[in-house]
């Protein structure tokens, strides 16, 4: 690749000691906002799925929301979101999980997925898995069946990776940040 190509991982910007002191955020939507960058990074969380039936593509809050929709217009199919407990207003089941300090529950419409739907997950990142482990196990409540999951970044220090994949998913990501 000539060395004037950018990657996704160009696009993204770090923020030092954002939330707090000591960490390192990766700050997508410096991608988001270009559009080049953008259709980049669509187009190569799709590739490793091309060929294979996906009948929805679900986004965790709240990037996740962002690329989701990308990603299931780039199919043709439909988008369902996982969200924070309290926000979607239908009847849904919920899945608590743990944070570094405390806990969180997401939630997911009890008629959004179908048993037997193919089900792409996305978010931006993959941190502990915590949060994508949680949108799993809610998918898999209504029967779907997930044939991967993408990320734009992968934190592999934070153990995310061999936390999903021990779940027997399939996970993708572009890019990876490690030691930092």
């Amino acid at each position: 690749m000539p060395s004037n190509q950018k990657t996704v991982r160009d696009y993204i910007r770090t923020i030092v000691d954002f939330p707090h002191e000591g960490i390192m955020f990766r700050d997508v939507t410096t991608l988001f906002a270009d559009p080049r960058g953008f259709r980049m990074a669509v187009d190569q969380m799709l590739h490793p799925y091309a060929g294979q039936q996906i009948d929805c593509v679900v986004g965790l809050e709240a990037r996740g929301f962002i690329l989701g929709g990308a990603i299931a217009h780039q199919l043709s199919v439909g988008f369902v979101p996982i969200r924070k407990k309290g926000k979607l207003p239908g009847a849904t089941i919920s899945e608590a999980y743990t944070l570094e300090y405390g806990e969180a529950v997401v939630e997911l419409h009890d008629d959004a997925i179908q048993a037997g739907e193919k089900v792409l997950i996305v978010d931006d990142l993959l941190a502990t898995g915590g949060t994508a482990e949680a949108g799993i196990r809610l998918v898999e409540r209504l029967g779907g069946e997930i044939i991967g999951c993408a990320f734009i970044i992968d934190l592999p220090d934070l153990g995310g990776r061999v936390r999903l994949e021990a779940m027997g998913m399939d996970v993708e990501a572009l890019c990876a940040f490690e030691g930092e």
